[in-house]
């Protein structure tokens, strides 16, 4: 199966060290964000989780202890995008996180990486052609160190429309003028852009519409053919694999003000008070009511047949 960290929130940036002890305590529990009192308990076994994936903006806290992750292979999104503090105001200086993109990538391998150039959206200050000259600058910094990169267009969802009031739809002629740029410089890059949940007209020779965790690239990051059991998408338009995601909605402190996972900064700093790195809740701990329910976990792994046999 595949144990996903970063739907919810960012575990590398913000806690490392609670996903490390996880690791050493072999199991972690995950409150139901629906249905609080239930809680389900993920093993963190390599014998069945396949691939734990990370998303991240700050990869940082964990490049000195990726040891530390050894029995298991492991799928990065790191998220680089062109934006100032006005827009994520606790992310850290962008030069800093490419530099970080291709310590990590040395360490893990450049088909374990995938760049996150998301959510892409047009104001006066970010320019249609902003964008352009901004991917072209970052993906000659990161090329050789992956392979692809996600690209898609800002969703104005309920809580992004809240804290982010300003942001409009980037409309089709743009996201074809952007993508068709995008697709250029991709090629110069070695890299494959993969976009997720967008309109299919926008599919080049090296732009797909395959969404960012499909089947198709996890199996090329670890080497083997996964048997992937049939369960309905998130969403129609989405071949993800993102189901069993161990994190928390309101835990992440980046502050992007396009975020669909957090309600406001007060709910994100309540939760991060109660945050304790022994605990296997990411926050809190186990209640008297709480209802625990183990998952039911088992490798989609084909251990017959490796992909570059067949190549």
């Amino acid at each position: 199966m595949i144990l996903n960290t970063g739907s919810r929130t960012d575990i590398p940036a913000y806690y490392s060290n609670w996903f490390l002890n996880r690791i050493k305590e072999g199991f972690v529990l995950v409150r139901n964000p629906y249905n609080p009192v239930q809680v389900t308990r993920y093993l963190l076994a390599p014998d069945v989780v396949d691939v734990m994936v990370f998303c991240t903006k700050n990869p940082v806290p964990m490049l000195e202890r990726i040891g530390e992750l050894s029995a298991f292979d492991t799928f990065w999104f790191v998220t680089i995008t062109p934006y100032g503090r006005d827009i994520e105001p606790f992310v850290p200086e962008k030069e800093g996180i490419l530099e970080a993109f291709c310590r990590l990538s040395e360490k893990v391998g450049a088909r374990r990486m995938s760049w996150r150039y998301d959510p892409v959206f047009v104001t006066e200050k970010y320019s249609v052609d902003f964008h352009i000259r901004q991917f072209e600058k970052m993906a000659g910094r990161l090329k050789g160190f992956t392979g692809q990169c996600v690209v898609s267009f800002i969703d104005l969802y309920e809580k992004t429309r809240r804290n982010f009031r300003q942001a409009r739809s980037v409309s089709f002629r743009e996201q074809e003028y952007l993508i068709d740029a995008f697709s250029e410089i991709a090629g110069k890059c070695g890299l494959q852009i993969h976009l997720c949940c967008e309109n299919t007209g926008l599919v080049r020779n090296n732009v797909d519409a395959l969404g960012c965790l499909s089947k198709e690239v996890l199996e090329a990051a670890i080497g083997c053919k996964l048997t992937v059991p049939k369960k309905k998408a998130a969403r129609a338009e989405c071949s993800c694999l993102l189901g069993a995601d161990i994190g928390a909605y309101n835990t992440c402190g980046h502050g992007c003000l396009y975020c669909y996972a957090n309600y406001d900064r007060k709910a994100v700093l309540d939760n991060m008070k109660i945050h304790d790195s022994a605990s296997p809740l990411l926050t809190g701990r186990l209640r008297a009511e709480d209802k625990v329910k183990d998952a039911v976990q088992t490798s989609w792994k084909d251990g017959q047949m490796s992909i570059f046999d067949m190549t």
